[in-house]
C-alpha cells in the first residue's frame, strides 16, 4: 500500500491563499489546489484547452461566484460547479475567510 499525507498549511502557497497540493502528494494526473480568501479575492481568467484538463469546484465556506464563459454561477457552501476543459473561467470570493477546493485531472 502506498500513499501520501500533507497538510495544505505546510505546502509553500504558490499565490496568497492558494495552495497547490499536487507535487506534495506526489500525484500525476490529479490536481488539488485550497483557496483561502478574503472578501474581493479574485482568480486569474483561464481556461484549459491546451492540457485538457477539466475541474471541479467546491465551496467549503463563505461566498463567491464563478464566471464561466460569460456565465454567472453563484455558489453557497457546498455548492460544486465542474467545467469543461476548453472552457473559459474566473473565481471572485465575496466574503472573507472564504474556503474552496478545487479539483483538476485530463
Amino acid at each position: 500500500m502506498t500513499y501520501d499525507v500533507v497538510n495544505y498549511e505546510d505546502v509553500e502557497p504558490k499565490a496568497p491563499g492558494m495552495y497547490f497540493l499536487r507535487d506534495a502528494l506526489d500525484c500525476h494526473e490529479l490536481g488539488i489546489t485550497v483557496i483561502e480568501a478574503d472578501e474581493g479575492w479574485e482568480g486569474m481568467e483561464h481556461a484549459h484547452d491546451e492540457d485538457g484538463q477539466e475541474e471541479v469546484y467546491v465551496l467549503l465556506d463563505g461566498s463567491a461566484k464563478l464566471s464561466i464563459e460569460g456565465d454567472t454561477v453563484p455558489l453557497d457552501p457546498g455548492d460544486a460547479v465542474r467545467v469543461d476543459p476548453e472552457d473559459s473561467r474566473m473565481l471572485v470570493f465575496y466574503e472573507g475567510d472564504s474556503q474552496m477546493v478545487v479539483a483538476g485531472a485530463p
